[in-house]
């Protein structure tokens, strides 16, 4: 109900009833769009100027061939397989833990004299990490290094996948000699790969192998700092494509750098052969069609 009342020609606007409280002095208008400017701002703070700070060197960032080596490498090939011993090719990564992937007693023999050169060369006098692939044979050889080295078993460090050997594809399960083949096309282009297969054996081209070791250097670069690093491999191809990445050798050519079985080598940038160009890359023709 509304009442009005006249006084003397003054009119008292209506009552409301139940009218809203007032807000609170410190609760106005001008103080909550203040509070919610000073909130919002530092969220829009204008560009800074680019300071001409020198840009950082990421040890994860690895590149081929490196720059410089943050530590000392030796790449070890395991010994002699019991596959290889009977002239077999076996690269299938499912059996690569079997026993029959494991060294041969020729092996052995030559996984042990990998040890005692790696003693002699002094790589392990100030402790050393040794890095094998879990494939068998690789495995055996790093525990057998370890042993002869003195080493701690908790220093071996098993790599999963960046070191498995070479998968050659169709040519799984022939002969060793075949892999002469395998060379052929390698020393046309890196990126030729061997003939698929239907048994899960990977077929992989020289450029596939060197993004793996690529990876594997990069976590070593980043992971440890002024050490020794053992790197152990079922196969060559692992070690001759890592190291002519490390040294910047044509990929074409890693087959020069080939490792017999049980072989040691320091990562040496002097110890590359001598490259003779090929015909193509000297002749040039200055007027063809006519080249004489």
């Amino acid at each position: 109900m509304i009442i009005t009342r006249t006084f003397a020609s003054t009119t008292i606007p209506p009552k409301i009833l139940n009218p809203p409280p007032p807000l609170p002095d410190q609760l106005t208008r001008r103080h909550i769009l203040t509070s919610l400017t000073i909130s919002v701002t530092p969220f829009f703070t204008p560009p800074q100027p680019h300071l001409s700070t020198p840009p950082s060197h990421a040890r994860g960032l690895f590149q081929m061939p490196p720059p410089r080596l943050t530590n000392r490498y030796f790449l070890v090939r395991a010994g002699e397989s019991e596959f290889e011993s009977v002239g077999i090719i076996n690269t299938n990564p499912v059996a690569k833990t079997s026993m029959d992937n494991g060294l041969s007693e020729i092996g052995k023999k030559q996984t042990i004299r990998a040890a005692l050169a790696l003693r002699e060369m002094g790589a392990c006098d100030r402790s050393c990490w040794i890095w094998p692939s879990i494939t068998q044979r690789a495995y055996q050889a790093a525990e057998v290094i370890a042993a002869v080295n003195k080493i701690n078993r908790s220093n071996i460090v098993p790599e999963y996948s960046f070191l498995d050997a070479r998968g050659l594809g169709a040519y799984e399960g022939k002969n060793l000699e075949s892999i002469s083949e395998i060379y052929a096309s390698d020393n046309l282009s890196p990126n030729i790969k061997p003939p698929p297969t239907n048994d899960g054996t990977p077929n992989e081209s020289v450029a596939d192998v060197f993004v793996r070791v690529t990876q594997l250097m990069s976590i070593l670069e980043t992971q440890y700092s002024e050490d020794t690093v053992i790197i152990v491999s079922p196969d060559s191809d692992n070690l001759t494509i890592l190291q002519a990445g490390l040294v910047g050798l044509d990929l074409r050519r890693h087959k020069e750098l080939y490792f017999s079985p049980g072989e040691v080598r320091f990562v040496d940038t002097s110890s590359i052969p001598t490259y003779k160009q090929p015909a193509s890359a000297v002749y040039k023709c200055l007027n063809p069609p006519s080249c004489t």
